[in-house]
Protein backbone atom coordinates (compact mmCIF):
# COMPACT_ATOMS: atom_id res chain seq x y z
CA UNK A 1 0.00 0.00 0.00
CA UNK A 2 2.84 2.49 0.95
CA UNK A 3 4.57 1.36 -2.44
CA UNK A 4 1.33 2.51 -4.26
CA UNK A 5 0.88 5.74 -2.65
CA UNK A 6 4.92 6.58 -3.18
CA UNK A 7 4.39 5.70 -6.94
CA UNK A 8 1.16 8.41 -7.02
CA UNK A 9 2.96 11.27 -5.38
CA UNK A 10 6.03 10.53 -7.72
CA UNK A 11 3.89 10.89 -10.57
CA UNK A 12 1.79 13.70 -9.33
CA UNK A 13 4.85 15.28 -8.99
CA UNK A 14 6.30 14.78 -12.34
CA UNK A 15 3.23 16.16 -13.93
CA UNK A 16 2.82 19.44 -11.40
CA UNK A 17 7.31 19.99 -13.00
CA UNK A 18 5.75 19.15 -16.25
CA UNK A 19 3.26 22.06 -16.16
CA UNK A 20 5.33 24.55 -14.65
CA UNK A 21 8.13 24.18 -17.49
CA UNK A 22 6.34 26.39 -19.80
CA UNK A 23 6.95 30.08 -18.66
CA UNK A 24 4.02 31.99 -17.76
CA UNK A 25 1.91 29.23 -18.75
CA UNK A 26 -0.93 28.20 -16.39
CA UNK A 27 -1.30 24.91 -14.47
CA UNK A 28 -4.97 24.35 -14.94
CA UNK A 29 -7.24 25.39 -17.20
CA UNK A 30 -8.96 28.86 -16.71
CA UNK A 31 -11.76 31.07 -18.91
CA UNK A 32 -9.76 34.28 -18.82
CA UNK A 33 -12.34 37.43 -19.55
CA UNK A 34 -10.05 39.11 -21.66
CA UNK A 35 -7.00 38.74 -23.18
CA UNK A 36 -4.26 41.26 -24.59
CA UNK A 37 -1.60 41.52 -27.70
CA UNK A 38 1.20 44.11 -27.60
CA UNK A 39 1.04 45.80 -30.83
CA UNK A 40 4.08 47.49 -32.63
CA UNK A 41 4.45 49.77 -35.52
CA UNK A 42 7.21 49.15 -37.46
CA UNK A 43 9.94 51.66 -38.22
CA UNK A 44 10.54 50.55 -41.58
CA UNK A 45 7.39 49.86 -43.16
CA UNK A 46 4.47 51.43 -40.72
CA UNK A 47 2.94 47.86 -40.62
CA UNK A 48 1.71 46.69 -37.34
CA UNK A 49 3.20 43.68 -35.74
CA UNK A 50 2.69 41.43 -32.94
CA UNK A 51 4.27 38.53 -30.85
CA UNK A 52 2.03 35.33 -30.18
CA UNK A 53 3.35 32.21 -28.95
CA UNK A 54 2.88 29.02 -30.27
CA UNK A 55 4.02 25.75 -30.73
CA UNK A 56 5.34 23.04 -28.00
CA UNK A 57 7.49 24.05 -26.47
CA UNK A 58 6.17 27.83 -26.78
CA UNK A 59 7.89 30.09 -28.96
CA UNK A 60 7.45 33.69 -29.41
CA UNK A 61 6.42 34.75 -33.47
CA UNK A 62 6.30 37.73 -34.94
CA UNK A 63 3.45 38.13 -36.86
CA UNK A 64 1.70 41.08 -39.20
CA UNK A 65 -1.74 42.49 -38.34
CA UNK A 66 -4.59 41.68 -40.89
CA UNK A 67 -7.24 43.62 -39.33
CA UNK A 68 -9.56 41.78 -42.42
CA UNK A 69 -7.88 38.97 -42.45
CA UNK A 70 -9.12 35.95 -42.50
CA UNK A 71 -7.56 33.63 -40.37
CA UNK A 72 -3.73 33.05 -38.97
CA UNK A 73 -1.24 32.16 -41.37
CA UNK A 74 2.18 31.04 -40.64
CA UNK A 75 5.56 30.19 -42.53
CA UNK A 76 6.39 25.92 -41.46
CA UNK A 77 8.91 25.51 -43.97
CA UNK A 78 11.80 27.34 -41.86
CA UNK A 79 12.10 25.63 -38.58
CA UNK A 80 8.69 24.69 -37.55
CA UNK A 81 9.10 22.61 -34.79
CA UNK A 82 6.24 21.39 -32.44
CA UNK A 83 5.10 18.38 -30.35
CA UNK A 84 1.95 19.00 -30.88
CA UNK A 85 1.60 19.95 -34.31
CA UNK A 86 -1.38 18.37 -36.28
CA UNK A 87 -3.34 18.39 -39.45
CA UNK A 88 -6.57 17.64 -39.86
CA UNK A 89 -7.97 14.81 -41.99
CA UNK A 90 -10.03 15.95 -45.56
CA UNK A 91 -13.95 16.50 -44.89
CA UNK A 92 -12.96 16.36 -41.03
CA UNK A 93 -15.36 18.70 -38.57
CA UNK A 94 -12.30 21.12 -38.47
CA UNK A 95 -12.21 21.10 -42.48
CA UNK A 96 -16.23 21.90 -42.06
CA UNK A 97 -15.09 25.54 -40.32
CA UNK A 98 -13.27 27.28 -42.86
CA UNK A 99 -14.52 28.49 -45.83
CA UNK A 100 -13.38 26.68 -49.12
CA UNK A 101 -11.27 24.41 -48.32
CA UNK A 102 -10.24 21.55 -50.62
CA UNK A 103 -8.69 17.85 -50.09
CA UNK A 104 -4.23 17.82 -50.03
CA UNK A 105 -1.72 15.58 -51.43
CA UNK A 106 1.62 16.30 -50.58
CA UNK A 107 4.16 14.02 -52.65
CA UNK A 108 7.36 14.98 -50.26
CA UNK A 109 8.51 13.82 -46.96
CA UNK A 110 5.78 14.37 -44.17
CA UNK A 111 6.30 17.34 -42.38
CA UNK A 112 4.21 20.29 -40.87
CA UNK A 113 2.68 21.75 -44.30
CA UNK A 114 3.31 18.67 -45.85
CA UNK A 115 0.64 15.56 -45.49
CA UNK A 116 -1.62 13.48 -47.28
CA UNK A 117 -5.37 13.09 -47.05
CA UNK A 118 -5.34 17.19 -45.23
CA UNK A 119 -7.03 19.87 -45.80
CA UNK A 120 -5.80 22.51 -47.76
CA UNK A 121 -7.05 26.83 -47.86
CA UNK A 122 -5.67 30.04 -49.73
CA UNK A 123 -3.62 31.93 -47.66
CA UNK A 124 -3.74 35.40 -48.65
CA UNK A 125 -0.81 38.05 -48.48
CA UNK A 126 -2.49 41.63 -48.04
CA UNK A 127 0.38 43.00 -48.94
CA UNK A 128 0.81 41.47 -52.66
CA UNK A 129 -2.78 40.00 -53.08
CA UNK A 130 -1.16 36.68 -53.70
CA UNK A 131 -2.82 33.44 -52.78
CA UNK A 132 -1.06 30.34 -51.74
CA UNK A 133 -1.62 26.78 -51.32
CA UNK A 134 -1.55 26.17 -47.35
CA UNK A 135 -2.04 23.06 -45.35
CA UNK A 136 -4.57 23.60 -42.37
CA UNK A 137 -3.12 22.89 -39.18
CA UNK A 138 -3.78 22.93 -35.60
CA UNK A 139 -1.16 23.60 -32.91
CA UNK A 140 -1.11 25.18 -29.05
CA UNK A 141 -1.37 28.76 -29.14
CA UNK A 142 -0.87 30.94 -26.02
CA UNK A 143 -1.86 34.34 -25.23
CA UNK A 144 -1.60 36.79 -22.30
CA UNK A 145 -4.75 37.24 -20.23
CA UNK A 146 -5.37 40.60 -18.08
CA UNK A 147 -7.65 41.45 -15.25
CA UNK A 148 -9.01 45.23 -14.80
CA UNK A 149 -5.57 46.78 -15.44
CA UNK A 150 -3.37 43.71 -14.08
CA UNK A 151 -1.79 41.23 -16.58
CA UNK A 152 -2.22 37.49 -15.73
CA UNK A 153 -0.80 33.94 -16.77
CA UNK A 154 -0.95 32.89 -20.10
CA UNK A 155 -4.05 31.42 -21.92
CA UNK A 156 -3.53 28.51 -23.60
CA UNK A 157 -5.91 27.12 -26.87
CA UNK A 158 -4.44 23.48 -27.02
CA UNK A 159 -6.10 22.75 -30.75
CA UNK A 160 -5.79 26.19 -32.49
CA UNK A 161 -6.47 26.46 -36.15
CA UNK A 162 -4.21 28.10 -38.82
CA UNK A 163 -2.42 27.98 -42.36
CA UNK A 164 0.78 26.86 -42.59
CA UNK A 165 1.95 27.98 -45.44
CA UNK A 166 5.39 27.18 -47.99
CA UNK A 167 8.11 30.31 -47.70
CA UNK A 168 6.80 31.82 -50.89
CA UNK A 169 3.46 32.99 -48.60
CA UNK A 170 6.07 35.73 -47.19
CA UNK A 171 6.52 38.17 -50.08
CA UNK A 172 6.01 42.23 -50.22
CA UNK A 173 7.69 44.56 -48.22
CA UNK A 174 7.07 42.91 -45.09
CA UNK A 175 8.92 44.36 -41.74
CA UNK A 176 12.01 42.03 -40.96
CA UNK A 177 11.36 39.08 -39.07
CA UNK A 178 7.94 38.16 -39.47
CA UNK A 179 6.86 34.72 -40.02
CA UNK A 180 3.33 35.00 -40.87
CA UNK A 181 0.07 37.12 -40.71
CA UNK A 182 -2.60 37.17 -38.29
CA UNK A 183 -6.29 37.69 -39.36
CA UNK A 184 -8.39 39.30 -37.11
CA UNK A 185 -11.18 39.32 -39.85
CA UNK A 186 -15.25 38.20 -39.53
CA UNK A 187 -14.55 34.51 -40.47
CA UNK A 188 -14.91 31.82 -38.08
CA UNK A 189 -11.07 30.55 -37.83
CA UNK A 190 -10.10 34.29 -37.35
CA UNK A 191 -7.86 34.91 -33.87
CA UNK A 192 -10.91 36.87 -32.75
CA UNK A 193 -13.40 34.20 -33.33
CA UNK A 194 -11.38 31.27 -32.49
CA UNK A 195 -10.16 32.97 -28.66
CA UNK A 196 -14.11 33.78 -27.62
CA UNK A 197 -15.61 30.50 -29.12
CA UNK A 198 -12.99 28.68 -26.80
CA UNK A 199 -12.56 31.10 -23.45
CA UNK A 200 -16.62 31.96 -23.76
CA UNK A 201 -15.93 35.78 -23.76
CA UNK A 202 -17.92 37.97 -26.35
CA UNK A 203 -16.75 38.56 -29.82
CA UNK A 204 -15.29 41.40 -29.35
CA UNK A 205 -11.88 42.97 -29.78
CA UNK A 206 -10.26 46.15 -29.76
CA UNK A 207 -7.48 48.42 -31.10
CA UNK A 208 -5.25 50.93 -29.66
CA UNK A 209 -2.58 51.73 -32.13
CA UNK A 210 1.04 53.70 -30.98
CA UNK A 211 1.93 56.91 -33.21
CA UNK A 212 5.46 55.46 -31.72
CA UNK A 213 7.67 53.04 -33.67
CA UNK A 214 9.95 52.48 -30.20
CA UNK A 215 6.34 52.07 -27.95
CA UNK A 216 3.89 49.63 -27.93
CA UNK A 217 -0.10 50.29 -28.73
CA UNK A 218 -2.10 46.69 -27.77
CA UNK A 219 -4.91 45.02 -29.16
CA UNK A 220 -7.84 43.81 -26.33
CA UNK A 221 -9.87 40.50 -27.15
CA UNK A 222 -13.02 40.09 -25.17
CA UNK A 223 -14.26 42.07 -21.90
CA UNK A 224 -11.65 43.89 -21.18
CA UNK A 225 -11.56 47.73 -19.12
CA UNK A 226 -9.63 50.40 -21.76
CA UNK A 227 -8.05 52.11 -18.58
CA UNK A 228 -5.09 54.20 -18.63
CA UNK A 229 -4.04 55.07 -15.01
CA UNK A 230 -7.81 55.65 -13.50
CA UNK A 231 -8.94 57.12 -16.66
CA UNK A 232 -11.75 55.05 -18.28
CA UNK A 233 -10.90 55.95 -22.18
CA UNK A 234 -14.08 54.34 -23.41
CA UNK A 235 -16.14 57.33 -21.81
CA UNK A 236 -17.64 59.31 -24.61
CA UNK A 237 -17.44 56.67 -27.57
CA UNK A 238 -19.55 56.58 -30.45
CA UNK A 239 -21.00 53.97 -32.57
CA UNK A 240 -21.58 53.38 -36.17
CA UNK A 241 -23.24 49.87 -37.77
CA UNK A 242 -20.51 47.58 -38.52
CA UNK A 243 -21.06 45.47 -41.74
CA UNK A 244 -19.20 42.66 -43.37
CA UNK A 245 -17.97 42.51 -46.81
CA UNK A 246 -18.20 39.75 -49.67
CA UNK A 247 -15.04 39.00 -48.29
CA UNK A 248 -14.96 39.33 -44.69
CA UNK A 249 -13.39 42.97 -44.53
CA UNK A 250 -14.92 45.40 -41.79
CA UNK A 251 -17.17 47.98 -42.95
CA UNK A 252 -18.93 51.17 -42.47
CA UNK A 253 -20.85 54.01 -44.19
CA UNK A 254 -19.62 57.38 -44.30
CA UNK A 255 -22.58 59.77 -45.77
CA UNK A 256 -20.15 62.78 -46.21
CA UNK A 257 -16.81 64.32 -45.08
CA UNK A 258 -16.82 68.02 -43.86
CA UNK A 259 -13.38 70.04 -43.40
CA UNK A 260 -13.58 72.64 -40.80
CA UNK A 261 -17.17 71.79 -40.65
CA UNK A 262 -17.51 72.55 -44.75
CA UNK A 263 -18.99 69.60 -46.75
CA UNK A 264 -16.73 68.96 -49.38
CA UNK A 265 -18.33 67.82 -52.26
CA UNK A 266 -17.84 65.01 -54.54
CA UNK A 267 -19.03 62.14 -56.72
CA UNK A 268 -21.72 60.88 -53.53
CA UNK A 269 -22.55 57.27 -55.20
CA UNK A 270 -19.05 56.20 -54.53
CA UNK A 271 -19.42 55.99 -51.03
CA UNK A 272 -22.75 54.29 -51.57
CA UNK A 273 -22.75 50.22 -51.20
CA UNK A 274 -22.80 49.89 -55.05
CA UNK A 275 -19.64 47.86 -55.39
CA UNK A 276 -19.01 44.33 -53.87
CA UNK A 277 -16.04 46.01 -51.78
CA UNK A 278 -18.57 49.42 -51.51
CA UNK A 279 -19.09 50.94 -48.21
CA UNK A 280 -15.70 52.22 -46.14
CA UNK A 281 -13.52 49.81 -45.25
CA UNK A 282 -11.65 49.81 -42.28
CA UNK A 283 -7.87 48.31 -42.65
CA UNK A 284 -3.81 47.91 -41.51
CA UNK A 285 -2.15 46.82 -43.68
CA UNK A 286 -2.27 50.44 -45.39
CA UNK A 287 -0.22 52.68 -43.66
CA UNK A 288 -2.55 55.37 -45.14
CA UNK A 289 -6.21 56.42 -45.75
CA UNK A 290 -6.85 55.38 -49.70
CA UNK A 291 -9.06 57.04 -51.30
CA UNK A 292 -10.59 56.96 -55.37
CA UNK A 293 -9.44 59.66 -57.62
CA UNK A 294 -12.21 61.80 -57.71
CA UNK A 295 -12.69 61.58 -53.66
CA UNK A 296 -9.45 62.43 -53.98
CA UNK A 297 -8.74 65.48 -56.20
CA UNK A 298 -11.74 67.16 -54.42
CA UNK A 299 -10.55 66.10 -51.07
CA UNK A 300 -7.09 67.55 -51.27
CA UNK A 301 -8.11 70.55 -53.06
CA UNK A 302 -10.43 71.46 -50.43
CA UNK A 303 -7.99 70.40 -47.15
CA UNK A 304 -4.99 72.81 -49.35
CA UNK A 305 -7.21 75.99 -49.32
CA UNK A 306 -8.11 75.36 -45.79
CA UNK A 307 -4.69 74.71 -44.71
CA UNK A 308 -2.94 77.20 -46.78
CA UNK A 309 -5.53 79.77 -45.65
CA UNK A 310 -4.42 79.93 -41.80
CA UNK A 311 -0.17 79.65 -43.12
CA UNK A 312 0.83 76.43 -44.56
CA UNK A 313 2.68 76.45 -47.70
CA UNK A 314 2.79 74.05 -50.73
CA UNK A 315 5.28 72.00 -52.44
CA UNK A 316 5.83 69.47 -54.88
CA UNK A 317 4.35 66.34 -53.66
CA UNK A 318 6.78 63.55 -52.08
CA UNK A 319 5.69 59.72 -52.77
CA UNK A 320 3.13 58.60 -52.19
CA UNK A 321 1.40 61.52 -51.02
CA UNK A 322 -0.36 63.82 -53.46
CA UNK A 323 -0.49 67.26 -51.53
CA UNK A 324 2.88 68.73 -49.30
CA UNK A 325 3.61 71.51 -47.13
CA UNK A 326 7.44 73.22 -46.35
CA UNK A 327 5.79 75.37 -43.70
CA UNK A 328 3.07 74.39 -41.21
CA UNK A 329 0.97 76.82 -39.05
CA UNK A 330 2.07 77.39 -35.30
CA UNK A 331 1.51 74.19 -33.38
CA UNK A 332 -1.50 73.53 -30.85
CA UNK A 333 -1.70 71.98 -27.40
CA UNK A 334 -2.60 68.53 -27.74
CA UNK A 335 -2.97 67.24 -31.56
CA UNK A 336 0.39 69.36 -32.01
CA UNK A 337 -0.32 70.38 -35.67
CA UNK A 338 -3.10 73.09 -36.21
CA UNK A 339 -4.53 71.27 -39.42
CA UNK A 340 -8.02 71.74 -40.86
CA UNK A 341 -10.36 69.01 -38.62
CA UNK A 342 -11.47 66.28 -41.00
CA UNK A 343 -14.92 65.20 -40.39
CA UNK A 344 -15.76 61.60 -41.79
CA UNK A 345 -20.04 61.33 -41.34
CA UNK A 346 -21.33 58.34 -40.19
CA UNK A 347 -25.03 56.92 -41.10
CA UNK A 348 -26.20 58.59 -38.72
CA UNK A 349 -25.35 62.22 -39.08
CA UNK A 350 -24.78 62.80 -35.50
CA UNK A 351 -22.18 60.97 -35.68
CA UNK A 352 -19.03 61.48 -37.18
CA UNK A 353 -15.37 60.75 -36.81
CA UNK A 354 -12.56 63.74 -36.07
CA UNK A 355 -9.16 63.55 -37.60
CA UNK A 356 -7.05 66.01 -36.35
CA UNK A 357 -3.36 67.07 -37.55
CA UNK A 358 -1.78 64.46 -35.83
CA UNK A 359 -3.61 61.63 -37.63
CA UNK A 360 -3.58 64.04 -41.38
CA UNK A 361 -0.21 65.53 -41.74
CA UNK A 362 2.33 62.97 -41.40
CA UNK A 363 6.38 64.21 -41.97
CA UNK A 364 7.66 62.60 -45.19
CA UNK A 365 11.22 63.97 -44.94
CA UNK A 366 12.80 66.92 -42.78
CA UNK A 367 11.10 69.99 -43.59
CA UNK A 368 8.58 68.32 -45.59
CA UNK A 369 5.47 67.57 -44.07
CA UNK A 370 2.15 65.76 -46.49
CA UNK A 371 -1.47 65.01 -46.25
CA UNK A 372 -1.48 61.44 -45.32
CA UNK A 373 -3.92 60.61 -47.61
CA UNK A 374 -3.24 58.37 -50.86
CA UNK A 375 -4.50 58.59 -54.59
CA UNK A 376 -6.42 54.94 -54.95
CA UNK A 377 -7.00 55.34 -58.65
CA UNK A 378 -10.33 54.62 -60.42
CA UNK A 379 -10.95 51.43 -59.37
CA UNK A 380 -9.96 50.68 -55.47
CA UNK A 381 -11.15 47.96 -54.20
CA UNK A 382 -13.18 50.59 -51.89
CA UNK A 383 -13.91 54.23 -52.86
CA UNK A 384 -12.37 55.02 -48.57
CA UNK A 385 -10.20 52.60 -47.40
CA UNK A 386 -9.13 53.73 -44.03
CA UNK A 387 -5.10 53.28 -42.97
CA UNK A 388 -3.69 52.47 -40.19
CA UNK A 389 -2.10 56.42 -39.34
CA UNK A 390 -5.31 57.79 -39.43
CA UNK A 391 -6.55 55.24 -36.67
CA UNK A 392 -3.17 55.78 -34.39
CA UNK A 393 -3.82 57.12 -30.75
CA UNK A 394 -7.69 56.37 -31.24
CA UNK A 395 -9.65 53.33 -29.49
CA UNK A 396 -11.79 51.80 -31.78
CA UNK A 397 -14.23 48.93 -30.40
CA UNK A 398 -14.96 45.58 -33.14
CA UNK A 399 -18.08 44.67 -31.66
CA UNK A 400 -19.06 41.05 -33.49
CA UNK A 401 -21.97 40.41 -31.81
CA UNK A 402 -24.17 43.64 -31.97
CA UNK A 403 -22.25 44.49 -35.34
CA UNK A 404 -21.38 48.13 -34.18
CA UNK A 405 -17.91 50.02 -34.34
CA UNK A 406 -16.97 52.14 -31.66
CA UNK A 407 -14.56 55.15 -31.38
CA UNK A 408 -13.85 57.68 -29.63
CA UNK A 409 -12.11 61.37 -30.35
CA UNK A 410 -8.32 61.41 -30.42
CA UNK A 411 -6.56 60.06 -27.04
CA UNK A 412 -4.40 63.35 -27.49
CA UNK A 413 -7.44 65.63 -26.48
CA UNK A 414 -6.93 64.42 -23.39
CA UNK A 415 -3.01 64.39 -22.79
CA UNK A 416 -3.01 60.41 -23.85
CA UNK A 417 -1.67 58.07 -26.05
CA UNK A 418 -2.31 54.62 -26.89
CA UNK A 419 1.52 53.94 -25.28
CA UNK A 420 0.00 54.60 -22.28
CA UNK A 421 -1.37 51.41 -21.29
CA UNK A 422 0.46 50.05 -18.24
CA UNK A 423 0.54 46.19 -18.07
CA UNK A 424 3.25 46.09 -14.97
CA UNK A 425 1.32 44.10 -11.97
CA UNK A 426 -0.14 46.32 -9.04
CA UNK A 427 1.84 46.00 -6.13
Amino acid sequence: MASRFNFILAFSTLVSLLFASAPGATQAPFNPNALYLPVLKDNATSLLVVDIYKRTPLKSIPLLVDLNGKFLSVNCEQDYLSSTYNAPICHSTQCSQVENHFCHTCLSQAKPGCHNNTCAVLATNPLTNTNVVSELAQDTLAIKTIEASNPGPLAVVRYFLFACTPSSFLQGPLPQNVQGIVGFGHNQVSLPRQLASHFGFPQKFALCLSSKTNQNGVIFLGNASYRIGDKDISQGMQYTPLTIGSQGEYQILVKSIRINHKPVQFNRPLLSRTRSFGGTVIGTTDPYTVLEHSIFENFTQFFTNEFTAIGASQVDPVSPFGVCFNKLPPPVPKVDIAAPIIDFVMENRDTAWSIYGSNSIVKARPGIWCLAFVDGGYKPRAPIVLGAYQLEDHIFEFDLASSQLGFRVTLKADYNTCDQFNFNPTP
